[in-house]
C-alpha cells in the first residue's frame, strides 16, 4: 500500500463498509489531522471496537509526529507500547494470556506464534506491515505513567502546587480558573464536595494559592498545611480570618491534609517526574511522546484529583503556545464517565468545557471516548466536529446520541430517522463517522491495529514494560550550573591551608560572599574570582537584540597564569544581592598572593572583556531545510518541536491551496455525473436500481478521496473506471439510451481524470519531514568589544561543607 497519505497529514482509520451487504470495501477512510482540532467523540458499547479505534487514532497521531496525552481509566491504552516490527512469536509471548493458551490446548510459545501469524495476516489485509510498525516506533516515544503507583513511571504532584507561569498569572481569568480548580481538586481528594462560593475550605485554599502564586512562590503540601494553620494574611475579603474560618477548624482541615501526607499509600504521589504537560508531550530532545496515564488502580476521588490537576496544567501549557490552525497535540480520554456529566459539576467538567471551547485556536485536539452515552453533557459537546458512533446497547443510549448529533449538526440538515436506522445496523468494529467537514456521514470498518491488543494491562505487565525506564525526566542540564562554582575552586585550590577567620585583604579589593544553603558555622570558605559584565548581542538578520548580565566564576592558581577565564564557569547569581561583609565559618582557605594584589583585578577586568568578546555568545540553531532559526534561549529540543509544527503548517497550507484550486471544478464534474445518471434513469426506470448502485460506488470514492481532503489511493481511478463500465452495462440493458450512456461514461471518465490530476498535484506537496533527523547547524552571535561593559571583578568566597568522611564537599549555589 502507498503510504503517501501520511505525508499529507491524513489519519488512516479504516475502510468503507457496505452496511446492507455487510461487506468491507477497498476504499480507504482517511481523516485530515486538522479536523481533530475541532475535537472528536467516540461512543460505543463494550465490544463495539471502540478501544481499537482509539488506539488506531493514537497510532496515526504518533506516526505523524503529533504528541498525545492519553488518560486511561481502564488500563487498555498501554497496549500501544506493544509494537513488534518483526512480528515474531517470541515478541508476543510475554504478553499473551497463559490461560487462553491453555484453553486452546497450546503452550504459551505456540499460542504466541499463532498470535504473531494472526497479526501479520491482519495487518497485510489492511495494507500494513512491520515496516509501518517500525516507522511508528521511530516517530514517537511511548511512556506509561502510573500516578500514585510505582508500577510504571510515577508522577509527583508536588509541581501541582508550583506557581503557574507568568503568562497564566498575568491572565486574570485563567489564573482564577487555575486557583479554583486546584482547590476543588484537592478538596475532592479529601472527600469534601466544596462549592467555590459557599465553602469556607474552598475560599481559604483559594486565597492561599492566590497569595503565594501571585508572588511567584511555589507550594507543596507541607507548606500548605502550615499556611492553613497560620495564614499569611489577616482578612478574607473584609472579615477577619478567624471569623470566616476559626483557628480550631483550620487545624482540623490541616490535620486531614497531614494525615493524607503521612499515609503510606500517598508517598507514591510524591515520587517520579513532576506533573508537566510540556514534558508529557515532548522529550527534552524534542521527540513527540505518547504519554499514557494509567489511573485504573486509583479510587474515584484520586482519579478526579489527578485528572483535574492534569487538565489544569495542560490548559496552562496550551495558553503559552502561539496559535496555529494545524494539529499540534492530542488529549485522549478513554472513558469520559464521571468527568463531564450532564447535571453535576465535578472539578474536571469546567476544565473540559474550557478545552472544547478554546483548544482549537492553539492546535490542541480533544478526543473523548465513552461507553456510557447517557452520562454526557451533550451541550458541552455541541461544538465537537467529529463523531464516531459504534454499536449501542439500549434505545435510551441511541436516543441520547441522536440528541447530541442533532445539536452538533447545527443548521445543517439532519435526518434523524435515517441516522437511527443506520446506527441500529452497526456491527462490531463498524462505525458511523459524522463530520462537520463532510457533506454526509461515512460508514467504515476500523483498520487492524499495529499495536498488539492484549487487553487491560496488569500491574506486573506495566512494571515489566517500564523496566529500565524509571529515571525521572527532570530535564537533564536544567540545573547543571548550580555546583560548578564550588567545583572549579576545588580543582584549583586542592589541599589549601586554612585559618579560622577571613584573611585580611586590601580594602580596595572588592569581596563578595556567595550564599550558603547550610549553617555557616559548618562552612569552609574558599576563594575564587567573580567577574560580571553587561553585554549586548545584536544581529538583525537573525533577529537577535539581547542585553544580558554575564557572571563568571574563575579559580585562582598559584603559578605564572594565576587566573585564566577560559577555565571559568558561567553562574546564575544576582551580583547586586551578594553580601560584602565577612561571614562566619568553620574555616577560611588562604588567598593566593596574586589575588591579594589590587592591580591584578584591573588586569583581570581587561582579560574578562577580551574573553567575553572571543568566547562568549548566543548560540542559535538553524534549519537549512525549513530556513528557520531558533529563538534566543530556545533549546534544541524546543526548536525541533517548533520545526515539526512549522513543517505541518506549511504542508497544510499547500494542500489547502490545491483544494481551493480544484473545488469548483470538482463540484462541476461531480454534478455532471449526477445529471447524466438522472437522464438515464428517466429514460429507463427499470434500470434505476443498477444506476443507483453505480452512483453509490462513484460517490463513495469521491468522498474518501477528495471531499474528506485525503490523498486518493492508487486504485481510485480503476475503481471509478469499473463503476463507469458497470454503469454502461446496466444502461445498455435498458436499450435506447446509447447516447445517454456515452455521455454518462464521458462524465465519469472526466471526473476520474480530474481526480487523477489532483492526486498528482497533492503528491508534489507530500512532505515526510522529521525534525528529529534534521541536521541542524549552529550560528553564534558574539558581542563587539564596545558592547561589553565590565561592572565588577571581585574576590569571591565560595562555601564548602564537610562530608561524612570529613572531606570537603561543594555546597549548592541557589539558582
Amino acid at each position: 500500500m502507498n503510504h503517501d497519505y501520511e505525508k499529507l497529514g491524513a489519519f488512516y482509520i479504516g475502510r468503507e463498509y457496505d452496511l446492507p451487504a455487510r461487506e468491507r470495501r477497498d476504499a480507504m477512510v482517511l481523516v485530515d489531522s486538522k479536523d481533530f482540532t475541532t475535537h472528536a467523540v467516540i461512543i460505543g458499547m463494550t465490544g463495539s471496537g471502540k478501544t481499537g479505534l482509539g488506539i488506531g487514532l493514537l497510532e496515526e497521531a504518533a506516526i505523524d509526529h503529533i504528541p498525545v496525552i492519553a488518560i486511561d481509566p481502564k488500563g487498555d491504552l498501554g497496549n500501544i507500547a506493544l509494537t513488534f516490527p518483526n512480528l515474531r512469536g517470541e515478541d508476543f509471548a510475554p504478553w499473551v494470556d497463559a490461560q487462553q493458551a491453555t484453553a486452546a490446548g497450546k503452550s504459551v510459545a505456540e499460542f504466541a506464534a499463532g498470535m504473531a501469524a494472526r497479526w501479520e495476516k491482519g495487518l497485510s489485509e489492511w495494507g500494513q506491515d512491520g515496516v509501518r510498525i517500525q516507522r511508528l516506533r521511530d516517530a514517537a516515544e511511548v511512556t506509561l505513567y502510573t500516578p500514585g503507583s510505582t508500577a510504571g513511571r510515577p508522577i509527583s504532584l508536588l509541581k501541582g502546587f508550583a506557581a503557574p507561569p507568568a503568562a497564566v498569572r498575568d491572565d486574570t481569568e485563567t489564573f482564577a480558573e487555575r486557583i479554583a480548580t486546584t482547590a476543588t481538586g484537592l478538596l475532592a481528594l479529601l472527600g469534601i464536595d466544596a462549592d467555590p462560593i459557599s465553602s469556607r475550605e474552598h475560599v481559604l485554599l483559594s486565597n492561599l494559592f492566590s497569595h503565594f502564586w501571585s508572588n511567584g512562590q511555589d507550594l507543596d503540601l507541607a507548606a500548605l498545611i502550615g499556611a492553613i494553620q497560620s495564614p499569611p494574611f489577616s482578612q478574607i475579603g473584609v472579615m477577619p480570618v478567624d471569623t470566616v474560618f476559626p483557628a480550631k477548624d483550620r487545624t482540623a482541615l490541616a490535620m486531614r491534609l497531614n494525615n493524607l501526607l503521612a499515609s503510606p499509600g500517598f508517598q507514591a504521589w510524591m515520587q517520579g517526574d513532576a506533573l508537566d504537560a510540556g514534558r508529557l508531550l515532548f522529550t527534552p530532545a524534542g521527540k513527540p511522546r505518547v504519554s499514557v496515564l494509567s489511573i485504573a488502580h486509583l479510587n474515584d476521588a484520586e482519579r478526579m484529583f489527578f485528572v483535574t490537576m492534569l487538565l489544569a496544567d495542560l490548559i496552562a501549557w496550551m495558553r503559552q503556545q502561539p496559535g496555529t490552525g494545524s494539529l499540534r497535540a492530542l488529549l485522549y480520554i478513554d472513558e469520559l464517565f464521571g468527568y463531564m456529566p450532564p447535571v453535576s459539576n465535578p472539578p474536571s467538567k469546567q476544565l473540559l468545557l474550557t478545552l472544547l471551547k478554546q483548544a482549537r485556536a492553539f492546535g490542541l485536539g480533544v478526543v473523548l471516548s465513552t461507553q456510557n452515552p447517557v452520562d454526557l453533557d451533550y451541550k458541552g459537546l455541541s461544538n465537537t466536529g467529529l463523531w464516531f458512533i459504534g454499536r449501542l446497547q439500549t434505545e435510551r443510549d441511541q436516543a441520547r446520541v441522536m440528541d447530541g448529533l442533532a445539536g452538533a449538526s447545527g443548521d445543517a440538515p439532519f435526518d434523524r430517522g435515517a441516522m437511527e436506522r443506520t446506527i441500529s445496523s452497526l456491527g462490531k468494529r463498524v462505525f458511523l463517522m459524522h463530520s462537520v467537514h463532510e457533506n454526509e456521514p461515512a460508514i467504515f470498518e476500523t483498520r487492524w491495529a499495529m499495536s498488539y491488543l492484549a487487553g487491560p494491562m496488569t500491574r506486573e505487565q506495566i512494571r515489566r514494560l517500564d523496566q529500565g525506564n524509571q529515571q525521572p525526566d527532570n530535564g537533564a542540564g536544567a540545573h547543571a550550573q548550580i555546583n560548578v562554582a564550588a567545583a572549579i575552586v576545588n580543582d584549583a585550590v586542592g589541599e589549601a591551608s586554612a585559618t579560622a577567620h577571613a584573611p585580611v585583604i586590601p580594602p580596595d579589593i572588592p569581596q563578595v560572599w556567595l550564599p550558603a544553603t547550610v549553617d555557616e558555622s559548618l562552612v569552609t570558605w574558599r576563594p575564587a574570582v567573580l567577574g560580571a559584565a553587561d553585554v549586548s548581542y545584536s544581529q538583525a538578520k537573525l533577529g537577535v537584540s539581547e542585553q544580558r548580565r554575564a557572571v563568571w566564576l574563575a579559580p585562582i592558581e598559584n603559578g605564572v597564569l594565576a587566573l585564566d577565564w577560559d577555565t571559568a564557569e558561567s553562574v546564575a547569581l544576582d551580583v547586586n544581592g551578594l553580601d560584602h561583609e565577612p561571614h562566619v565559618g568553620r574555616a577560611y582557605d588562604d588567598v593566593p598572593s596574586v589575588a591579594a594584589n589590587v592591580r591584578s583585578y584591573a588586569t583581570w577586568a581587561r582579560t574578562l572583556k577580551k574573553f567575553i568578546t572571543t568566547s562568549d555568545g548566543i548560540t542559535l540553531f538553524q534549519s537549512k531545510e525549513l530556513k528557520l532559526v531558533s529563538h534566543v534561549d530556545e533549546d534544541e529540543g524546543a526548536f525541533r518541536t517548533r520545526l515539526q509544527l512549522a513543517a505541518r503548517e506549511a504542508s497544510d497550507a499547500r494542500i489547502a491551496q490545491v483544494r481551493s484550486k480544484y473545488a469548483t471544478r470538482l463540484e462541476t464534474a461531480r454534478e455532471k455525473v449526477r445529471r447524466t445518471e438522472q437522464v438515464i434513469e428517466d429514460k429507463e426506470s427499470t434500470a434505476s436500481q443498477a444506476k443507483f448502485n453505480t452512483a453509490i460506488t462513484v460517490g463513495s470514492a469521491l468522498l474518501g478521496a477528495f471531499f474528506g481532503r485525503k490523498k486518493i489511493s492508487a486504485t481510485t481511478v480503476n475503481k471509478i473506471g469499473t463503476a463507469a463500465r458497470s454503469a454502461g452495462r446496466a444502461q445498455k440493458t435498458a436499450g435506447g439510451v446509447e447516447r445517454a450512456t456515452e455521455t454518462h461514461e464521458a462524465a465519469v471518465q472526466a471526473l476520474a481524470d480530474l481526480e487523477s490530476r489532483i492526486e498528482e498535484e497533492l503528491a508534489l506537496h507530500a512532505d515526510a519531514y522529521d525534525a528529529l533527523v534534521d541536521d541542524l547547524e549552529t550560528v553564534t552571535v558574539r558581542p563587539k568589544s564596545t558592547d561589553v561593559h565590565v561592572q565588577v571583578v571581585a574576590l569571591a568566597w565560595v562555601p564548602w561543607i564537610a562530608g561524612p568522611d570529613g572531606r570537603l564537599l561543594r555546597d549548592r549555589l541557589p539558582t
